[in-house]
Parts: structure tokens; C-alpha cells; sequence
């Protein structure tokens, strides 16, 4: 039952994650209707109606028309940095690159629709690679991505033309190891790599692929990679939902 001083409606949403995080409610689970767990908990649907406001926007749960309100299908992925950039992750299982491999762990089957072109990149890239704003310099290589059949990542990595130009970076499918052992084919291996993580809500077109609303976040996330000569090699601009990613990076300490 309900109690005060918190209020209802979050204490309600407390109850319901909870259950959700022993398993009472499964992941792909339908809540009981908003009226009858009303009558359980003690509160007025209005309250209920809030509270699961509060755990959509945390993405533990959605509604979905002529369904009612599910509880998200997918658990979050891990995504474990720097391992996942590594050869053995990248290669295993025949994986098509880090996000393949990190998908195909979780016992998901990974899909990615892969756009590519050749554009000027955004100021931020150009400033990276060294080159003037407004240069189309950049094979582009778009990724709308999927654990099963949800979306639950996007990519834009930007390659220098004269790296990528006319190789197997400007094809769909990278082949094994991904766009990485293809740059390391080339002689550019990333050799040390940088990772910018910023919060915020999603743009518009996120928001229709990902399937998300104004209230969730997502994790902007941009990677850069240099090879041994000290060149930029590559910049990709991801863009995650916060609610179905776990960030997690290790290093060495001297």
C-alpha cells in the first residue's frame, strides 16, 4: 500500500520498478490496467497514470496503442570500452564489427542498414581531421541499428576521402571485424582512440527511429581514432538511448 509523506504518484512509480527489477513483471510483460492497479495500491488511476509517465521517460516501460503499457522488451546492452574496439571482440563469432559482437553476447541478433557517401562533414569533424569547413573530405558511413528488431543505436562515422575512397570502407558490408580491420588493412589502425559522452534529449528523426519521446535521453557519444602516425582516421558521432545502454570504461593505471 501507498503511503505518505512522498508523494503518491512516486511512491507508486517505486512499486512498480521495483517490480519490474525482481522479474515480477518481465521484460515484454503487460501491466495490469491503470484502474486495477489502482484499486491494489490504494491511489486514484490519475496517480497511476503519472507514475508510469515517470517510468516511461526512464524507459522501463511503454505504451502502446490498442496494448497498454509494456514493460521495455529489450534489458540494456553493455557496452564495454576499450574491449569492444579490441581484435577479439570485433572478430568473434564472425561479427561484423563492436556493435555486432556486443549485440550477439546478449543472445540478440544484431542488423544494421548502412547508407554510404561521400559529404562535407560538420565543422566539429573538419576541425578533427584538419580541413578546411565546407571540404567534401569525408566518406560517410550511416548506420540506423538494431538488437533484433529494435532500433537502438545510430551511426555516422566520417573517414578522410583519401583513406577510404574507392576501398571496401565505401561498400555496405565491411566484411569481419568491421570498418576497423579494414582501416588497419589500409595501414591506418586506431592506436588510441577518444570517447566524448554528452546527455540530452533526442532530436526529432532520433526520436521517430529509436522510438522515443521528449522525455527520454540519449547518449551522444562522439569517438575519435588515430593511427600510429598521429592522424585522425576516423570520427563517429553515435547516438544511444540512455535507458537501453550501459557505458563502461576501463584503463590501465601506471
Amino acid at each position: 500500500m501507498i503511503s505518505h509523506p512522498r508523494s503518491e504518484y512516486r511512491q507508486t512509480a517505486d512499486v512498480i520498478r521495483r517490480r519490474i527489477e525482481s522479474g515480477d513483471y518481465s521484460r515484454g510483460h503487460t501491466l495490469p490496467r491503470e484502474d486495477l492497479l489502482a484499486a491494489e495500491l490504494g491511489v486514484n488511476r490519475a496517480t497511476v497514470n503519472r507514475a508510469l509517465r515517470i517510468l516511461a521517460a526512464e524507459g522501463l516501460v511503454q505504451a502502446t496503442r490498442g496494448k497498454g503499457t509494456e514493460v521495455t522488451r529489450l534489458s540494456p546492452i553493455e557496452r564495454a570500452v576499450p574491449f569492444r574496439y579490441s581484435h577479439q571482440a570485433r572478430h568473434r563469432d564472425d561479427g561484423r564489427g563492436a556493435f555486432d559482437a556486443e549485440v550477439a553476447a546478449r543472445g540478440m541478433t544484431p542488423h544494421s542498414e548502412v547508407t554510404v557517401s561521400r559529404a562535407s562533414p560538420p565543422g566539429t569533424v573538419t576541425a578533427v581531421f584538419g580541413a578546411d569547413p565546407g571540404a567534401a573530405v569525408a566518406v560517410v558511413r550511416s548506420r540506423r541499428m538494431y538488437a533484433d528488431d529494435v532500433p537502438v543505436q545510430l551511426a555516422d562515422s566520417y573517414i578522410p576521402l583519401d583513406i577510404a575512397g574507392g576501398t571496401a570502407l565505401e561498400t555496405g558490408d565491411t566484411g569481419p571485424g568491421g570498418m576497423l580491420s579494414r582501416l588497419a588493412d589500409l595501414g591506418h589502425a586506431q592506436v588510441r582512440m577518444s570517447e566524448r559522452v554528452t546527455t540530452r534529449p533526442p532530436f526529432p528523426d532520433e526520436a521517430e527511429f529509436l522510438n522515443l519521446t521528449g522525455d527520454h535521453r540519449v547518449y551522444a557519444i562522439t569517438h575519435v581514432g588515430w593511427d600510429a602516425a598521429g592522424l585522425a582516421v576516423e570520427v563517429c558521432m553515435h547516438v544511444m538511448p540512455a535507458h537501453l545502454w550501459v557505458l563502461e570504461y576501463s584503463w590501465p593505471v601506471d
